[in-house]
């Protein structure tokens, strides 16, 4: 039998129960009726089979996730979704650029933007050997190649077989992306929602719709290929449920990562910009997520916008993120305590050590912890490119969506191929599979040029 994950009303409740019990609101009665009824404790683990409910247990579950959903939150003062709410919140929101156009100097070379592609693309398969793995396992892993600190690919070369068994490496990416594998970009969701969204910005510009965001799944995007909080938006979009709605019925990864990896397009596209990165990148996230999940793609966003001019340092960079973050959200309170560590501590590990100390609460695909790492590495490292994505994946959680993020910004700082370390980009073999629109098999010089195409034709739509 069929039965896919992430959308049966048993298995989203424990993840419910955890969420709720993070943005503020009580549970535990409804958890207790939950037990009592016989449902499972916990939310379901990474890996493990899910179990078919009985069918009372699977209405149960449907009624508690709407009574938890209707619950009162103590943090919704300092932590809004709406946008106008966030900017009033945000007393240091970004001004736009001075004059109706941008000023040709912002906007990136096809280089720095082929070198953005790379950067994402090489971070990205750098950590898809290890996503699921614990800290522990990873650190294993690399030290006993002689790649600790991490500094180039994972290899099965030379891990004993215990080791490997009690580690295994991610049965869906070994195939692809260790170093003895790698031919190519192996398609990837932290890949496909940027394509997803060049195909957005043509054909709609920059005003956008967050229900234009839904048409264009619904038209371009398989099922299959959706995960967590997207894959429930997927579901509540063919049960007739509209945005924004689509990321609050009863989808518990509301706050995860998933818009995060949706924003880079989002600052390529806006030069110099960055609230207006924010903006568009909230309108794509509201599909999915609420909260911390949004403001999670408007900090990167907006960093990114900033990175793309070429004129300012990665510090620079992540502070301009946080403008956009309201001030005493849980998300911009994690990030300020990690850049404070990145910047205060020699030893990477030490960071990472202390960082899964404050963030065990949250699961490892939450936007929080992950949106953290990604800062304290871009920091410790100072914006170098090699040294911002093996951080970024050696400290675990969404290593490749960590290590992709990170190798965005650094490779916008870095300004052109030719300026990253030969051994990240000729396995990628300037080719990406995907199954968007007609990308399967592009170039990155070519997502380069589309990309630069648009932000000229956005620049002059303004």
């Amino acid at each position: 039998m069929l039965r896919l994950t992430w959308v049966q009303p048993e298995d989203l409740l424990g993840h419910e129960l955890r969420q709720a019990a993070q943005d503020g609101r009580e549970p535990s009665a409804i958890a207790a009726r939950w037990r009592a009824a016989g449902g499972p404790p916990a939310p379901l683990t990474a890996g493990a089979s899910p179990v078919p409910a009985s069918p009372y247990l699977r209405l149960l579950a449907k009624d508690l996730l709407d009574e938890l959903a209707d619950l009162p939150s103590s943090l919704s003062e300092h932590e809004p979704t709406d946008l106008n709410r966030i900017k009033q919140l945000c007393r240091g929101w970004p001004s736009p650029p001075t004059g109706s156009h941008r000023a040709p100097r912002a906007t990136p070379t096809e280089a720095r933007l082929e070198a953005a592609w790379l950067g994402r693309a090489a971070g990205c398969l750098l950590g898809k050997p290890v996503e699921k793995l614990p800290l522990d396992g990873i650190r294993r892993l690399a030290e006993v190649t002689g790649n600790w600190p991490l500094n180039t690919w994972f290899t099965a070369r030379g891990v004993p077989a215990e080791l490997a068994t009690t580690y295994p490496w991610n049965r869906r990416s070994a195939t692809t992306s260790l170093a003895e594998n790698i031919d190519g970009m192996p398609e990837d969701d932290d890949l496909n929602y940027p394509l997803l969204n060049l195909l957005l910005l043509d054909r709609h510009g920059r005003h956008f719709t967050t229900t234009d965001v839904a048409r264009l799944w619904l038209d371009e995007l398989p099922a299959a290929r959706t995960f967590t909080a997207e894959r429930v938006a997927y579901r509540n979009l063919l049960s007739g449920i509209e945005p924004p709605r689509t990321a609050r019925h009863r989808n518990p990864f509301r706050e995860w990562i998933g818009a995060l990896i949706r924003a880079d397009a989002h600052g390529w596209t806006n030069p110099g910009d960055p609230a207006a990165a924010a903006e568009q990148a909230h309108r794509d996230a509201s599909l999915t997520h609420t909260a911390n999940g949004v403001y999670a793609a408007m900090f990167t966003a907006a960093a990114i916008a900033e990175a793309a001019t070429g004129a300012h340092d990665v510090h620079h960079c992540l502070r301009t993120g946080l403008t956009v973050v309201p001030p005493a959200s849980r998300l911009a309170r994690a990030v300020r305590h990690a850049i404070r560590l990145a910047e205060s501590t020699p030893d990477f590990d030490a960071v990472v050590d202390e960082l899964h100390v404050a963030h065990r609460a949250y699961h490892w695909v939450h936007a929080i912890p992950n949106t953290a790492l990604i800062a304290a590495a871009l920091t410790h490292a100072d914006g170098d490119f090699t040294g911002s994505i093996c951080r970024a994946v050696s400290g675990g959680w969404d290593t490749d969506s960590n290590g992709a993020t990170a190798g965005s910004i650094a490779g916008l700082l870095a300004g052109h191929p030719t300026a990253l370390p030969d051994r990240w980009t000729t396995p990628l073999k300037n080719r990406l599979a995907t199954s968007v629109g007609d990308f399967h098999g592009v170039g990155f010089d070519a997502l380069a040029h589309l990309t630069h195409r648009l932000t000229h034709q956005e620049a002059h739509r303004s």
